[in-house]
Parts: C-alpha cells; sequence; structure tokens
C-alpha cells in the first residue's frame, strides 16, 4: 500500500497534494459554505483512506455518505462529471468502486443499535446533553458516586431514575455528607430525563454495550471498513448528536493503547456538522474536547472536523488542525468576510497567491489545500481541484441497505437489548423487602397488642375457683373481715395449699360453724 493518498492537484496535475498516512492523525479540518463540494470531499478522502488500509467513522446527516457502500456509475449525472475532473488532475487509474461498509443507528432503524451504558456516559457529558445547570449538575455527580460506593450499576435510563429517586428518600443523609442534595434539583434532572426519551434517547442507553473493536476492523482485502451513523432523524437532536460523537471520542481515547505515530492510523474520525459539538458548550466540556483531540493523536486516531465555517471551531480545537481542505466561503455578512479573513490566515501563504480573495472565487468541487509534509511542516496553501470520489455520490434504497446490513461482519449481536439485573431492579428489591419487614413488624405488633386485650379479656371473666368460692360465701354469712381472715387460716391449716372442687361445700361448713358458734358466744 501507498504511504499517502491523493487529494487533489491543479490543472494537468501540477502542484499535487497528498495526505501523508503517518501525519494523518494529526487531525484536520474539512470547511465550506453549502453546495460547494465539501461532503464530495469528505467521501473521496474516506473512500482513499479505506483503500489504503485506514478503518473510519462518519456521521451521515444528509443520508449521501451511503452511497459508499456502492460503486458509482457513468449513467449517472455527477460520475460524468467526476470522469472529466479526473482526467484533468491526470489520475489515469481512476476507476468507480465501493468501499466496505457497516451502518449503525442510534435508534436501530437505519443500521446496527448503537448503545452505551449511563455509567460510561459518565455524568459530566450527561449533564450537557439533559441541560442542566452547575447545581443540578452536582446532584448528578452525587447520584453517581452513590451508586458506585452502593455497588449499582447504572445501565439505563431507568436505572439512573431509580437512582435519582433513592437519592432524594435520603436527601437528608446525602446533603450532610456531600452537600446540599435537593428535591427539586432531583425533580428538575426527572424532568430532563422525561424530555430525553421522548427524542428517543432512551434506545441510546442499554446494553449490549458496543465494543470499539467493531469500529477498528477490515475486510478480507485488508481495506479499512467505513462505519457509517445514520445521523440524518438523530438531527433533530442535536445534543444528542454532539454528546454520542464526543462520548465515541473519550471513549476511544480511554480505551486504546498508546502507540505514538503508527504508518497509517488505527481509526480516522469524521464529525460532520461540528459546531453542534461547541453550541452552548460550558467551559468545562469545550476545555474536555480540546483535551481529548490533542492528546487521542498519540493513540492513531485522526479526527476530522467538518463545518460550513471555520470560526465554528473554537481556537483551542482549531490549532489543533493541522490537515486543511477549505471550499468556497461567501463574503455577504459581516460576520462571513470576518469568517473568510480568519481562514486565510490559518494558512501557511503562497507567493503570488491571494488567499482571502480566492477563497471567495473557489468553484464546486475546487479547494485550498495544506497538508502536514513529510517533515511535519505544514506545505504552502494551494489552490486545486480535488479528486473526486469512485463510490456513488447519493443515497442508497431502503433494500440496498437492509441487504448490506443483513450480510455484513456484525451479524446479530447489537440487535436485541439485554436487561440485566442493576440498579433499578435492586432498588425495587430493596424496596420491596423493606416494606415486607415493616408489614411483618406491623402485623407482629398487631398480634401482641390483640393478644394482650384477649388476656385482660379472659381475666375479667373467669370464675372463681371452689375455694374462692367458699371463703366468698363464708364471710359474707359471717359478715365480718375477722370471719374471713379466720376462714383463710383454718383452709391453710385443714387443707394446706389444695383447693380442691370437693372441698367447698365442707369449708363453708366449717366456717360458718365456727364463726357462727363464735359471735353467738359474743
Amino acid at each position: 500500500m501507498s504511504d499517502s493518498i491523493f487529494i487533489g492537484a491543479g490543472e494537468q496535475g501540477i502542484d499535487p497534494q497528498a495526505l501523508n498516512l503517518r501525519l494523518a492523525n494529526r487531525h484536520g479540518l474539512i470547511a465550506g459554505a453549502t453546495g460547494t463540494g465539501k461532503t464530495v470531499t469528505v467521501q473521496g478522502v474516506i473512500e482513499n483512506l479505506s483503500a489504503a488500509g485506514v478503518p473510519c467513522f462518519v456521521a451521515d446527516v444528509k443520508g449521501d455518505l451511503a452511497g459508499l457502500a456502492m460503486a458509482g456509475s457513468p449513467l449517472a449525472k455527477p460520475h460524468s462529471v467526476f470522469a472529466a475532473r479526473a482526467a484533468a488532475i491526470g489520475l489515469a487509474d481512476w476507476h468507480y468502486a465501493a468501499a466496505p461498509v457497516q451502518f449503525w443507528d442510534l435508534y436501530g432503524e437505519q443500521g446496527h443499535p448503537i448503545r452505551t451504558t449511563i455509567s460510561e456516559m459518565g455524568p459530566l457529558m450527561l449533564a450537557r446533553l439533559l441541560g442542566l445547570n452547575e447545581v443540578q449538575e452536582g446532584v448528578l455527580t452525587i447520584a453517581f458516586h452513590v451508586a458506585d460506593k452502593d455497588g449499582l450499576l447504572l445501565l439505563d435510563l431507568d436505572d439512573l431514575q431509580a437512582m435519582l429517586a433513592h437519592c432524594a428518600e435520603r436527601a437528608s443523609e446525602l446533603t450532610s455528607t456531600y452537600g446540599n442534595v435537593s428535591k427539586q434539583s432531583i425533580g428538575a434532572i426527572q424532568r430532563a430525563l422525561l424530555q430525553l426519551r421522548s427524542q428517543g434517547g432512551e434506545r441510546f442507553f442499554g446494553e449490549p454495550a458496543l465494543d470499539l473493536a467493531d469500529f477498528l476492523s477490515t475486510d478480507e482485502s485488508g481495506r479499512g471498513v467505513v462505519n457509517i451513523l445514520a445521523a440524518d432523524k438523530l438531527m433533530a437532536a442535536p445534543k444528542l448528536y454532539a454528546t454520542f460523537l464526543l462520548w465515541l471520542l473519550s471513549e476511544l481515547f480511554e480505551t486504546l493503547p498508546e502507540i505514538g505515530d503508527p504508518d497509517r492510523p488505527v481509526l480516522c474520525f469524521f464529525f460532520d456538522e461540528a459546531h453542534l459539538l461547541f453550541d452552548d458548550a460550558p467551559t468545562a466540556l469545550v476545555d474536555k474536547i480540546e483535551q481529548v483531540v490533542r492528546l487521542i493523536r498519540s493513540k492513531g486516531v485522526g479526527v476530522y472536523f467538518i463545518t460550513q465555517n471555520p470560526i465554528d471551531i473554537p481556537d483551542a480545537v482549531a490549532g489543533q488542525l493541522n490537515n486543511r481542505i477549505q471550499h468556497k466561503l461567501n463574503a455577504f455578512t459581516p460576520r462571513d468576510q470576518a469568517a473568510v479573513r480568519s481562514a486565510a490566515t490559518t494558512f501557511r501563504a503562497r507567493p503570488g497567491l491571494d488567499v482571502a480573495a480566492a477563497i471567495t472565487e473557489l468553484k464546486i468541487g475546487e479547494a485550498l489545500v495544506s497538508l502536514l509534509q513529510p517533515d511535519g511542516a505544514p506545505a504552502p496553501v494551494t489552490r486545486c481541484l480535488i479528486r473526486p470520489p469512485a463510490s456513488r455520490v447519493g443515497p442508497l434504497t431502503a433494500a440496498e441497505r437492509e441487504t448490506l446490513i443483513a450480510t455484513d461482519a456484525i451479524g446479530t449481536r447489537y440487535d436485541t437489548a439485554v436487561d440485566r439485573e442493576s440498579a433499578e431492579e435492586l432498588l425495587t428489591a430493596r424496596a420491596a423487602a423493606a416494606a415486607g419487614d415493616r408489614a411483618e413488624a406491623e402485623a407482629a405488633a398487631a398480634r401482641d397488642k390483640a393478644d394482650a386485650k384477649a388476656a385482660r379479656t379472659a381475666s375479667r371473666r373467669e370464675p372463681a375457683s371452689p375455694w374462692d368460692q367458699a371463703i366468698a360465701s363464708a364471710t359474707r354469712a359471717a359478715g365480718s373481715s375477722i370471719g374471713r381472715q379466720v376462714a383463710n387460716e383454718v383452709g391453710r391449716q385443714v387443707f394446706g395449699s389444695r383447693r380442691g372442687k370437693g372441698s367447698s361445700g365442707l369449708v363453708g361448713s366449717i366456717v360458718r360453724g365456727m364463726l357462727g358458734g363464735l359471735f353467738r358466744g359474743r
């Protein structure tokens, strides 16, 4: 395989521009106004990286990039133009060809489902996805910490909602340990989760989670597999789109080993509509993006931002983008003019070329190109025609897509969601067990109370023994407390402690006789 891929050249093939594969992990920018050809440029760059053995990932915002899976046709109108352009820049070996493709879709409709877990997403990116303020983000972080401490897995939105409800029940305890955990903040997070569900975000969280190895594969002929994310529907939820791609970058950064500068990238990552990543992003998030972009190079990953206006990219990130392809920019408004001037200053000047003027004059399929040279220095900016793609420019039919999905190497491993025991199930079981214990304790207390009441009632209703009856009768007959004392003493002397039924008549007679004689004597 070649050590570079051809990007474009001037008329008659002069000043050819090639992307050095060893430096392709130094990131890049492809910019241009709508309709200037930047999507076609992206398609051509991807298919040539694939042919060089480099796996790629790209979000397909308009559905056009799915055409990478099919060879172009000379009967299609764009391809007749492409053939003429290929001849103009001296591509004698240009021919129609397809690239090996795998389709993905967060909603599981136009590709294999792609999922991650709540724990892998983490509180920072999830807070951005939910649009939380600083206080609510702090409460969300506490919920994650408590889940880790208690050994509760946060896999899907049900787990997170159950965990938040659990934190609300323990709000006073957690506040004394971690800081204020208000039920109002938890309620705001729960409402944001409901909004995310309404956008279909719940399909993104769960298992089986994506195995990144499936993004880094090659086919049997050594070509890099192109992973295409269906993003046309996803664009209706721009925060979900941007957060997902940022999560994917972060996962690559945390998972892949350090390899320095390989002969060719491990993966090239194309982020279309890149401005969505930075719109309303807090400083902490922009700092994280800048850190990931800066350090992921050493993992062998090249990141290419695709946007209409280069000033949409913050300076801290734009400074990391060394390979640049700039299509036409309009200069109708003051902001447009500022963008033109800004873009012009990012290129290494070429004598005799007015970069700012050229940016507004470029034709469709023409661009200003500056790529890193083998020694690492940026090449002087060159105005050239971009190599046309050999694959189809345009979407696939539903039948074509279904066939490709059914026959790719992924198979069905992601197609069925798995709901294993996690925070929701464990917290539900704990709540049920606690409720059962409370019910059992309340039932035991009720039984004890009923038993005590029955004992008191029985003691009041139990008939006196024959001995007690005899004593009472004799006492009434004698009419004196002295009689009771004498009767008791006689009973003890005669019968001891035995008070049988047959003794009542005898005792009564003895007592009455004794007492009767005593009082008669008086």
